[in-house]
Parts: structure tokens; sequence; C-alpha cells
């Protein structure tokens, strides 16, 4: 099958799997209604979702790209383009993995997405595999993004437990500093210091120095500057 051929119309969507938000979805935007078919045959051969629109005026109206999976998008299209479409998700700081699929693209194109952060940049006709294997890293690259990100939000949750010493504590902590050291420099003892720090410990739910400081990583890099004056 090549995409650039018309196939019949891809069997509707369950109601289960349109309400499962947690579902992968595969957001085609095609103003040619051949390969817009085409594409949702071929990913619904994969055992995956799509949901395909005209427009990138549509898909914005549909308010579905904090979906879980990724999209892949023409370039030239009527109205807004989808290297725009790639823009505003950026701006928005929705970084949706993107495949570009398109019969007139160029050089300083390919850049352009490729430096934004495109997954791939393809020309058709395009070989099915080669499509699936992009699609396939898109929803990879989606996933891990998502999994950092909850990692990143529970740790924020946890580190609003501390109180603003203890934040201090830990920002020592990950700087490499000794209990005395972090004593001296506080005006405290190290007794004082050990306490913080098993309290640390115990709230943002490290088993090690090394887990510790591993959250403490996770942390926007606003956060960490700040140390215990962040709140």
């Amino acid at each position: 099958m090549r995409i650039d051929q018309p196939l019949r119309t891809s069997a509707p969507l369950s109601r289960q799997q349109k309400n499962d938000a947690s579902e992968p979805i595969v957001v085609i935007v095609d103003d040619d209604a051949a390969v817009r078919e085409a594409l949702s045959e071929l990913i619904l051969s994969a055992g995956l979702q799509p949901m395909s629109f005209a427009s990138t005026r549509e898909v914005l109206d549909a308010d579905i790209l904090d979906r879980p999976g990724c999209l892949i998008l023409d370039v030239r299209m009527p109205g807004a383009s989808g290297l725009h479409l790639q823009h505003h998700l950026a701006e928005s700081g929705n970084a949706k993995p993107i495949i570009f699929l398109t019969g007139h693209g160029d050089i300083p194109m390919t850049v352009q997405a490729m430096k934004a952060g495109a997954v791939d940049f393809l020309t058709k006709p395009v070989r099915d595999q080669t499509l699936l294997d992009a699609v396939i890293a898109g929803i990879e690259l989606d996933a891990a993004r998502r999994a950092n990100a909850l990692v990143v939000r529970r740790n924020i949750e946890r580190l609003e437990t501390l109180t603003h010493r203890e934040r201090e504590i830990l920002r020592e902590v990950a700087r490499g500093r000794l209990n005395k050291q972090i004593a001296f420099d506080l005006g405290i003892s190290e007794v004082t210091v050990k306490l913080h720090r098993a309290n640390v410990m115990r709230k943002m739910e490290a088993g090690s120095i090394g887990e510790l400081i591993r959250a403490w990583e996770t942390l926007p890099m606003a956060m960490r500057e700040a140390g215990g004056a962040w709140f």
C-alpha cells in the first residue's frame, strides 16, 4: 500500500476508544482526503488509533493535542501550514512529537522542521514501514516525555512539603556538602542538620542520598538556583 493511493474508509472508532484519554492517538492533518484515508488505514492496521483532520484549524478546535501520541502533518495546506502548527505548539509548551509528510519538501524546510524538534521529515510517496517506524518513534518519545514530566511534578509536590530550612539543607546536600560544612554555613549544630536531612529524605521519599540528588536534578533550574527561597 502506498499512502498516496485512495483506500476504503477506515473502520469507525468504538465509543470506548474515543473516550479512553490514555490511549495514544496518531493525529493526521492533511488537506487531501485520499491521503487522510490511506494514512488512517495504515495506522489502524498497526493497531493504533488515528484521528484525521483537513486543516490545522480543525485540529486546534478539536482540543485533542494534550492526548498521548504524535502528529503526522502535511507541510503546505490552505490556511496555517504544518510548520505554523509546530511553531504554535512549541510556543504553548506542548512538545508534541511531529512527523512531517509532504510532496513539496525542500532542504531549508526540512532543516527548519528538524531544528524545531520534528521526529522525521518524509516525502510522498513513502514506504509504509518507514512511516510506521517514525510513528512508533514519535509515540515512544511522547511516552518518555510524559513519564519524565510526571516525575518532575511528583518531586515538585514533595518539595512543597519541605520547610524553608529543609529546602536549604536539600540544596546543600545536592551540592555535595558534608553535614559539618552545612552546619557551619547555616550556623546550626551538626545534629540539627542530621535531623533536617532525615526529614528531607522522608518527605522526598528518597531511599538514599543518590536518589535524593537525582530527585533534585529533575527540578526546574529556577527552583534549584533559588535554593530555599522559591516559595
